[in-house]
């Protein structure tokens, strides 16, 4: 399996969050604007598709399943461009600060900065490319766009949007979470694609497509929406649930699991072995997992068996089993860059890079 592990992935996890802390504001706030409109656009495929009167009437639950089938393309282009999105922010720096990388005022102006940078970018896209630009002058379209917003911030409860929030962000997290363990283009876009998939399908709310949803509705005039019954029932219940759905529930859960109670034991990114594939099936710790051979003499050896075994089946007594090895060829560039000493220190702990004991910043 072409993957790292999900210990393996929660450490990337961490160090992204680590290296958001070391950008630039300016860069920040523009790599977060554009993620608004990247966004923007599976939310208004969303709506056009949702445009279908004899389907709302009659069979509402398989249009909103065909519609939520297009949404994972404005999640899709923002992770494979790296464009940096509120919600998923809460993960990486919620797990950098836990794992002691960040402090809390990296995690605040980290959060806030991308807050308002998608807000920004998400009003701008509504308003030029589909508010004045006309996209949903139709009538049908204008009557889809109403009742979406009502159904997103009038029918429900303060309360029911909060909870639907925790599940929204849950499955976004888990769905970056997922592509971060895939080491090429075609299983990101699938790992993406189901869970954000299942959270439009549901009707879950998510906190940036819903600065998408509800104000293209106030554009288009609605009666009984104005911005400060947006703020009030929609923005601060969706923004806390989609916290603590992506925070606690993805970037919490698997810090405990993969990376809590390993003593002085190290993550590594040989996969060159059946070891770490142990990994998939649950946390574990030093005791109870296999040694990866590291030295020059084991891997040479290794490489010797292999070769006098290529080509045999599994009954072949040279037949060695193993993964594809990150340490090599197949090494990501993510996996790459991210093993830069300054975002695998912790503070205040002495961590090993290639061996060697460095104090953390």
């Amino acid at each position: 399996m072409d993957a790292f592990t999900p210990q393996q992935t929660i450490e990337l996890v961490s160090r992204i969050g680590c290296k958001k802390t070391h950008m630039r504001w300016d860069k920040l706030f523009w790599n977060s604007f554009m993620a608004g409109p990247l966004l923007g656009f599976g939310c208004a495929v969303t709506l056009s598709t949702e445009a279908a009167p004899w389907y709302q009437q009659n069979a509402p639950g398989l249009i909103r399943t065909i519609s939520a089938m297009f949404f994972p393309v404005g999640l899709i282009m923002i992770v494979l461009s790296g464009a940096d999105l509120f919600t998923t922010n809460v993960m990486f720096m919620f797990t950098a600060v836990l794992h002691r990388r960040a402090s809390l005022i990296s995690l605040a102006t980290v959060w806030v900065t991308s807050f308002l940078a998608n807000l920004a970018g998400t009003l701008f896209f509504m308003a030029i490319v589909t508010g004045y630009g006309g996209v949903f002058e139709i009538p049908a379209y204008r009557t889809e766009v109403i009742n979406f917003a009502t159904a997103k911030c009038l029918t429900p409860t303060w309360v029911q949007i909060f909870c639907r929030a925790i599940g929204a962000n849950w499955l976004v997290c888990f769905a970056v979470y997922v592509s971060i363990s895939s080491r090429e283009i075609a299983s990101k876009i699938l790992a993406i694609w189901f869970p954000t998939f299942t959270f439009v399908a549901l009707g879950l709310d998510h906190v940036i497509a819903n600065m998408y949803f509800i104000p293209v509705a106030i554009f288009y005039g609605h009666p009984d929406i104005g911005v400060g019954l947006y703020i009030w029932k929609s923005m601060i219940p969706t923004t806390l649930g989609n916290v603590l759905g992506g925070g606690l529930f993805v970037g919490g859960m698997y810090w405990y699991l993969y990376l809590t109670g390993e003593g002085s034991d190290k993550i590594t990114f040989n996969v060159g072995g059946l070891d770490s594939a142990m990994e998939v099936g649950g946390p574990m710790g030093p005791s109870h997992r296999r040694s990866v051979p590291n030295s020059a003499n084991e891997e040479e050896e290794k490489e010797n068996k292999m070769a006098n075994g290529e080509g045999a089946g599994p009954g072949h007594p040279n037949h060695v089993t193993s993964l594809p090895s990150s340490d090599h060829t197949m090494t990501s560039g993510l996996g790459r860059e991210l093993t830069a000493e300054k975002y695998t220190n912790r503070k205040g702990i002495a961590s090993t890079i290639e061996g060697q004991p460095v104090e953390g910043v």
